[in-house]
């Protein structure tokens, strides 16, 4: 779908709508940084999500994913829909490494660079299953601090957006929805160190259970507790 502006005469600009995605904005330039984490090949679904925020609070995301087309050759949008394309352009080229962002500059679009990325470094929905299933069983404190360890948090957000049902307000989604949130909690202080057995031992006393955020800052407290008892 195209959005239509009024015309295209040279001061088409200030007579589109903000809400437009083919208004730019003064303060957009080329050289723009949406996101501060250059992508260099790893971490591509991190990346991409951290994008889709940005270009879509720039109100750009229809560029990248097909919702705003390129207009016909006889179109008075066309010119417009170009400046927008290419500015989106500038933005993601910002972002990508030196090899990677060479390797796609002679894209014709945003929309393309953007597929051209995803078929390359994107996995399929049972790839990233399998590795954030993974991941998440691995998992462990070990030496890291509590904050590190809190990764599983992303992990999880991670599968849930790749395995997300049906909104449902009944009895039975609110047990499976509470059943997983114990099996998370488990899960996180299971891989625990042997430093909270004592706060672990309470959380897992208590009735209901709490969430892991809810878990994580009484670690927290009893964290803080033992460094004052032992300074």
């Amino acid at each position: 779908m195209v959005i239509p502006i009024v015309n295209s005469s040279p001061n088409q600009y200030s007579q589109i709508n903000h809400s437009n995605p083919l208004y730019l904005h003064p303060s957009d330039q080329p050289r723009m940084l949406l996101v501060l984490k250059q992508f260099d090949g790893s971490n591509f679904n991190s990346w991409n999500k951290a994008m889709s925020i940005a270009l879509s609070a720039k109100n750009e995301l229809g560029f990248v994913n097909g919702k705003i087309l390129k207009p016909d050759e006889n179109d008075p949008n066309l010119d417009t829909w170009q400046c927008c394309n290419d500015m989106v352009t500038s933005w993601i080229l910002n972002v990508l490494s030196g090899d990677i962002a060479e390797s796609v500059i002679y894209s014709s679009s945003s929309y393309e660079i953007w597929n051209e990325l995803d078929a390359r470094f994107g996995q399929s929905n049972g790839a990233k299953l399998h590795q954030l299933q993974k991941e998440i069983s691995d998992l462990s404190q070990g030496t890291s601090d509590l904050a590190t360890y809190t990764k599983l948090k992303k992990f999880w957000d991670e599968l849930s957006a790749l395995s997300s049902v049906l909104a449902c307000t009944c009895g039975a989604m609110h047990k499976i929805q509470e059943l997983k949130q114990n099996k998370k909690l488990i899960k996180f202080l299971m891989g625990l160190n042997s430093d909270y057995s004592s706060a672990r031992g309470n959380i897992l006393m208590m009735k209901p259970l709490p969430t892991v955020s809810q878990a994580y800052a009484l670690l927290i407290q009893d964290e803080k507790q033992r460094e004052v008892h032992s300074a």
